[in-house]
């Protein structure tokens, strides 16, 4: 297929690789040029403008927040002004429920379709096309897209018809994943001070009751206090929770586990944590109870 990639942070670069490397003729565009020079020798085409990136069947989306993807989608020359009738905005943000509701009524109205692909999975497993998508859309548009969903994951979820769908369920999974973050480490903290090893702990834990890859991912990282360089950063761990406290008032669903995450994401990004990886939310505890943290 002919398509678009618009946004390439660690996620976007490795899927726009990945849609090359299955064939596909990718066009990409980033503001920093050069993301998008190093796709080149696999075979991309280099957009000037918005514009550019959306002549093809569909374009994918993959931007940091509601903001960034409302400028590139609701700008002049971006996508909802640029993208031909009938050809696919798969947007794989995390973004907000209401954004999802308004983009799918936005590009209905412009005779186009709105597909929403958010992804489950750091960078290592987009390096290696091993995403899980979750998917929802009009059914035509989501056939149409799975060639594309095919190249960048290992499978793929399709959740309804309705795009937010998606969009609510990425929430609640990263909602999900910063729970197991903060359990892990006050349990660490735990037996830490109380005088086991971690490391021996977080053996014991994922070899036994929790031999799942988020105790094993998120339970390294914050064993070994490696939170540098991000795979997915505190600011944004930040935001999909105050997303999913969103989603949840209007709802009428409440969240109390979900509020007293927020609050740690703020205390973790009020003692200069803008730059580390979400689970650093994890090391808080041991900082609580007087740990120290190498």
């Amino acid at each position: 297929m002919k398509i678009g990639f618009i946004g390439l942070g660690q996620m976007g670069s490795a899927m726009a690789a990945n849609l090359l490397k299955a064939g596909h003729d990718v066009t990409v565009y980033n503001r920093s040029r050069d993301k998008a020079e190093a796709l080149v020798g696999g075979g991309a085409k280099i957009a000037a403008t918005v514009a550019e990136a959306c002549r093809g069947e569909a374009v994918f989306t993959m931007l940091a927040n509601d903001d960034a993807l409302s400028a590139l989608v609701h700008g002049e020359g971006g996508v909802l002004a640029s993208l031909r009738k009938g050809a696919i905005h798969i947007s794989s943000s995390t973004i907000s429920v209401a954004l999802s509701e308004r983009l799918t009524k936005e590009h209905a109205a412009a005779g186009q379709r709105f597909v929403a692909a958010p992804v489950f999975g750091r960078p290592e497993a987009a390096a290696a096309a091993k995403l899980f998508v979750a998917a929802a859309g009009e059914p035509g548009a989501i056939e149409a897209a799975t060639p594309l969903f095919e190249a960048i994951g290992q499978r793929t979820f399709v959740l309804g018809d309705e795009p937010k769908a998606a969009n609510l369920v990425k929430l609640s999974g990263n909602f999900l994943i910063a729970s197991v973050i903060e359990s892990l480490g006050e349990a660490m903290a735990l037996v830490e001070k109380g005088g086991v090893d971690r490391h021996q702990y977080l053996d014991l834990l994922t070899s036994t009751l929790f031999n799942a890859p988020v105790y094993k991912t998120y339970g390294g990282l914050i064993a070994d206090r490696k939170f540098e360089p991000a795979g997915f950063a505190a600011p944004l761990g930040q935001k999909d929770i105050r997303l999913a406290l969103a989603a949840g008032e209007a709802l009428n669903v409440p969240l109390p586990l979900a509020s007293l995450l927020r609050d740690r994401f703020l205390t973790l990004l009020a003692h200069g944590g803008e730059d580390l990886d979400w689970s650093a939310v994890g090391a808080l505890a041991a900082k609580d109870a007087g740990l120290d943290r190498e």
